[in-house]
């Protein structure tokens, strides 16, 4: 019988499509539901478990009661046991999620799920450091760590091959990262290493930690601004995702840019700053738009990690075709040959935007590249 422990931080990433980059802390998670924030890590977690259910008779999932585990698992159909009892009508906090870990590290869980973001992953190597294996499910709005599977599906496999794949898997011990969230609404990147998780290593399946920009960067994100701006209709709209490639195409457009936020610009001017799910789709449903993205250094995902604000049902709505990728040759080749990733929490979507897109890697220079999910 092998035993599987799942804690699942309900509250996180309910912060992103609102436009707050993050749900730490009571007032934050508050401030989310005041703007109409739902919650999104139970959805995340019942993914994976499809994955399992044909080895329900041969696993015991050791959790925590209600949206922290109990519901998802419930739901399933599959053999569980409560560790911690957590009060449903309180929210859960950082504190559970350690104990919960430590309680399963005493019953010897065999491999550790967890659902949610950097934060949450911190609490769980507070919990248990690399004494047992364990691997994220991405549900959160910063997703910096090495510690996550791509996504919930490949979490599900990950933990199917690594529990029933005969020979016990090999683990790696990846970076547990987290930023400074006031700091990060403010528009600055405050990272730090917290420690390490034994994750059970699976090149294709596993993320990278994320990976910063370097200085000599600058002169090839230039030329790929240059072509981006050179190229803008003015009857268009374009929405500015996040990062320091996208900024430079605001900078080349004399635009101030929100680093860490979504903007929107049109024939040359700023339009609206920091724009939250609402407000793009309003923008979309009303006017022909461009989606401006950069992937994330290290890990390649253009949807789903640090810009949730742009949801499915804006890139529904935009569509496929008015989606423009941007990275340099040095980010492209910094990916040593892995694709690039979406992730955006629907899995049709997910999968009508695979397959080989066009990327505009200089000026006047576009590279074919393949994207998964």
């Amino acid at each position: 019988m092998k035993r599987l422990g799942l804690i699942i931080n309900p509250i996180a990433g309910m912060g992103g499509p609102v436009g707050l980059k993050g749900t730490d802390g009571r007032a934050t998670y508050e401030e989310a539901l005041r703007r109409g924030a739902v919650p999104r890590a139970e959805q995340r977690a019942r993914e994976v478990l499809p994955a399992l259910a044909e080895h329900g008779d041969d696993l015991q999932i050791l959790t925590c009661t209600g949206s922290m585990g109990e519901t998802v698992v419930s739901r399933a159909g599959l053999r569980y046991r409560l560790v911690l009892d957590h009060p449903k009508k309180e929210l859960s906090t950082g504190e559970d999620t350690i104990r919960a870990a430590r309680l399963m590290l005493q019953e010897g869980i065999d491999l550790l799920l967890f659902a949610g973001g950097d934060g949450t992953a911190r609490d769980v190597c507070e919990g248990i450091g690399t004494s047992v294996p364990a691997l994220g499910i991405p549900a959160g709005v910063k997703i910096h760590s090495g510690v996550f599977a791509v996504n919930p599906e490949r979490a599900g496999e990950i933990a199917r091959t690594f529990l029933f794949g005969g020979a016990r898997g090999r683990t790696q011990e990846m970076e547990v990262m987290d930023i400074d969230e006031d700091a990060f609404r403010a528009d600055r990147v405050q990272a730090r290493l917290y420690g390490y998780l034994a994750v059970p290593w699976d090149r294709g399946r596993v993320q990278g930690a994320k990976a910063g920009s370097a200085a000599s960067e600058n002169l090839s994100q230039q030329a790929v601004a240059e072509n981006i701006v050179e190229n803008m209709s003015s009857e268009r709209i374009y929405i500015l995702a996040p990062g320091t490639t996208v900024r430079e195409v605001a900078r080349r457009l004399g635009v101030e840019k929100t680093l860490l936020g979504v903007d929107a610009v049109k024939s040359g001017k700023l339009l609206a700053r920091d724009l939250n799910e609402m407000d793009l789709l309003d923008l979309v449903q009303r006017n022909p738009c461009t989606i401006v993205v950069s992937p994330i250094g290290g890990q390649g995902y253009i949807f789903g990690r640090g810009n949730q604000q742009i949801s499915p049902r804006v890139i529904q709505a935009a569509g496929k075709e008015n989606i423009l990728v941007a990275a340099t040759p040095h980010k492209l080749a910094s990916l040593a040959g892995r694709p690039l990733l979406v992730d955006t929490g629907n899995a049709e979507l997910d999968r009508r935007l695979q397959g080989p897109w066009p990327i505009v890697t200089g000026y006047h220079e576009k590279s074919m590249y393949p994207v998964t999910y």
